[in-house]
């Protein structure tokens, strides 16, 4: 118990803060703009019945032309890959931004059978449903002599 961290552990009031800190902790720290696949992992639930694996993702604000999804050897592997150009021009000035990022995250089933697999993109979430593999009888007889 002595080794947990405490979870206002940066606030130590009894140590004077250096006054250039602040402006590290505004800037460290961007979900103050909300959620971007730069600043944080896209949440995954996974679930396993006796027949398949469904696997949710929360993908907010993405089509599915910048999601890649493989299957290999058990391994799923979900990649999002987005770039935005944006350019405003208002009374003569011009601002302009570009901004690329990716993010993946990959999941083990030990059972994964690659044919069937199914995905949809639907209000953000992103189901994959992905059939077991059927288990061969491995039990065997064997006869006394």
């Amino acid at each position: 118990m002595a080794g947990l961290i405490p979870y206002n552990y940066r606030r130590n009031y009894l140590i004077p803060r250096n006054p250039f800190s602040m402006m590290d902790d505004f800037f460290g720290d961007m979900r103050l703009f909300g959620r971007s696949l730069v600043s944080d992992a896209f949440k995954v639930d996974v679930r396993e019945s006796d027949s398949a694996y469904t696997i949710e993702a929360e993908m907010p604000g993405v089509s599915k032309e910048e999601i890649s999804l493989s299957l290999d050897e058990g391994k799923l592997t979900i990649s999002v890959e987005r770039g935005e150009d944006r350019r405003d021009e208002n009374d003569g000035y011009i601002h302009r931004e570009r901004q690329y990022s990716s993010m993946g995250r990959t999941i083990y089933m030990a059972e994964a059978d690659a044919e069937g697999a199914d995905a949809n993109l639907n209000d953000g979430v992103l189901k994959i449903v992905i059939p077991k593999k059927a288990k061969l009888k491995t039990d065997k007889k064997i006869d006394i002599h």
